[in-house]
């Protein structure tokens, strides 16, 4: 989020607004920071709703309400509903905290990626930037840069490697493509036009 901010406020980032933040933990920091940043933030929790598709459909809704026109997932582990993929299709991204497709899917999240890095014993591990579709992780890869493993590498380690040279430089570079129309699917495959 704050490479995000950062970004945006840099000029890095252009042609792109943060109009809101949304998170499914009440006590998020990304919503006290985007509060003090003056942007709009709010708390929408699966919890909160009877079904998930009502709360996709909340999701929906609040998206419309702000006029948003691209969804940037960054540390949020929801599944997204359908119906919210469905509403905005091709126009949802997640970083993904290893080289897709290793180490990705349902269960693969946080420290648990990295852990799954070291037990393979990979020598390379990444991020990718990707599109959402209806399937975890999954979807059109827009990004990727490669993390060295290192030898003695702890999964803590190995994380904060990960998002300082990886993580944080490519999220925002796909915002920034993005915003200044040079991304295209076409056949399920992002393009980048120069």
């Amino acid at each position: 989020m704050q490479a995000i901010m950062d970004a945006v406020a840099d000029g890095s980032i252009k042609d792109t607004e943060i109009s809101l933040v949304v998170s499914n933990k009440e006590t998020a920091y990304a919503l006290e920071r985007a509060r003090n940043a003056g942007i709009p933030a709010e708390y929408i929790s699966p919890k909160e709703y009877e079904t998930r598709e009502v709360f996709g459909q909340a999701m929906v809704d609040i998206f419309q309400e702000y006029r948003i026109d691209l969804v940037v997932l960054a540390g949020y582990l929801v599944i997204i509903p359908k119906i919210l993929v469905q509403n905005y299709r091709n126009r949802i991204i997640n970083i993904h905290p290893s080289l897709i497709p290793a180490h990705c899917g349902m269960g693969y999240y946080g420290l648990k990626v990295h852990e799954s890095v070291l037990a393979a014993g990979n020598k390379v591990t990444g991020a990718t930037v990707h599109f959402v579709d209806e399937e975890a992780d999954h979807g059109p890869i827009l990004l990727q840069k490669a993390v060295d493993v290192i030898e003695g590498d702890s999964p803590e380690i190995l994380q904060k490697r990960v998002m300082e040279l990886a993580e944080w430089k490519i999220l925002p570079h796909a915002i920034d493509l993005i915003g200044r129309g040079k991304v295209e699917i076409i056949d399920g495959i992002a393009h980048i036009r120069e």
